[in-house]
């Protein structure tokens, strides 16, 4: 698979389901057509944002499964595998057997088990050696307590199999390092919607993003214009998804955007424990948002 394929504006998406909390496949295959026809540019599977952490792994086949047929091969399909324990990451690989219509895995860095840097390099080139795709490293210290530090990842990026990284620790200093330092044909991506235009200016490559399910035409060509380095175009964008982008995370993410996605009439506002709907006074802010849209 061509490394360039996984650029520009990725979504991760949420699993909706029903009040009996049993997966709401209409609605997921809904907002999948939704998403392809506003313009993004590749779909993320089974992430954080899709609560795959309290999904089945029969679910999570299940929605892995939907979501590739709904696709029809339009997009290049990310799916997360990821985990605290190598092996049963390993295992959960080997254990899905095809990957014929994914274009790449997404491998978050272990949590809880806080490993030092020679443990996660070790994670990960275990798992690279096993995957039949490529994968797209995922540095999020803000939810593991474990960061993927510059050296590291720049090391991992010289693995034949590790094509990526999604950086969402935030620290600026530490993402220019991997820019600088990349190979060429290694890509680095946001996972930070709200700071996304900024770090596509120092080199970043595109998002994989939560408010695009909300505005994917909008996010799609605010990354567009950016990588194009037509920044003014771009910023206007930017700053019309912003306050969106603020509300959505106020309360945590998935239940940030599923509040917005049920206000649109696309989904059910229901989320699986220990995850629960924003408080009322989100709610009515991220609803405040999208009825300003409409006057």
């Amino acid at each position: 698979m061509a490394v360039k394929k996984i650029r520009g504006t990725g979504v991760a998406i949420v699993t909706p389901f029903n009040e009996d909390k049993t997966i709401d496949f209409p609605a997921l295959g809904n907002l999948v057509e939704h998403l392809i026809s506003n313009g993004i540019d590749f779909l993320v599977v089974l992430g954080t944002t899709g609560e795959s952490a309290t999904l089945t792994s029969d679910e999570r086949n299940q929605v892995l499964d939907f979501v590739i047929e709904v696709n029809g091969g339009r997009l290049p399909i990310v799916a997360g595998f990821g985990g605290n324990n190598t092996q049963a990451v390993i295992n959960s690989i080997n254990a899905r057997g095809d990957f014929s219509r994914i274009d790449a895995i997404l491998s978050v860095a272990p949590y809880y088990n806080k490993p030092n840097q020679r443990g996660l390099y070790e994670h990960f080139v275990a798992i690279a050696e096993v995957s039949p795709v490529p994968v797209i490293l995922y540095n999020v210290p803000g939810r593991t307590r474990s960061n993927i530090d510059a050296q590291t990842t720049l090391k991992l990026a010289e693995h034949p199999n590790i094509m990526a990284i999604k950086e969402a620790s935030g620290n600026m200093g530490q993402i220019m390092e991997i820019i600088r330092n990349k190979p060429d044909d290694f890509t680095v991506l946001s996972g930070d919607d709200a700071i996304t235009l900024p770090l596509i200016s120092i080199g970043v490559q595109g998002v994989i993003s939560v408010v695009a399910m909300v505005y994917p035409q909008e996010m799609s060509q605010m990354v567009r214009l950016a990588l194009a380095g037509q920044y003014e175009q771009s910023r206007e964008l930017h700053y019309k998804i912003l306050p969106m982008t603020n509300a959505i995370f106020e309360d945590g993410n998935p239940a940030g955007v599923k509040a917005a996605l049920s206000i649109k009439g696309m989904i059910k506002n229901e989320l699986r424990l220990p995850l629960v709907p924003v408080a009322d006074k989100t709610h009515e802010k991220i609803k405040a948002l999208l009825s300003s849209e409409n006057k």
